[in-house]
């Protein structure tokens, strides 16, 4: 039976042409996405959204990704939506992993890197 619920994604990037580009891409494949400019109020976002993924920039105002990704991995009810942290900073793995984020997908991305990094984290991992 298929799955009639739509995938649910959040996009944090003050980026709006970004927004742009990823909203219509991931909605072309059945996504509902969310996006945001800010990191403010973080918890009530995505508790509202309850997204299966999270893309996460590294300069999103106010905290930034960092900060922002400690957070979500920090509450027990958010902690084990994955969250792909993106960034065109040369430094991006250091930076996923202090953010505690599942994985990290370099700016600038092509699509098809886009939609793997997104499936390779909703793949539960056996």
């Amino acid at each position: 039976m298929p799955d009639s619920i739509p995938k649910r994604i959040i996009i944090f990037d003050d980026d709006e042409d970004i927004l742009s580009i990823c909203s219509y891409i991931l909605e072309e494949q059945g996504w509902q996405v969310h996006t945001f400019t800010d990191c403010n109020d973080i918890i009530n976002k995505v508790n509202g959204i309850k997204p299966d993924v999270i893309l996460m920039d590294n300069w999103i105002p106010d905290i930034g990704g960092i900060q922002a990704t400690q957070m979500l991995k920090k509450n027990d009810e958010l902690k084990n939506i994955p969250v792909i942290y993106f960034s065109a900073n040369n430094d991006i793995q250091t930076l996923a992993g202090n953010a505690g984020a599942d994985t990290f997908l370099a700016k600038p991305f092509d699509i098809d890197e886009l939609e793997k990094v997104i499936k390779r984290v909703m793949t539960p991992h056996s």
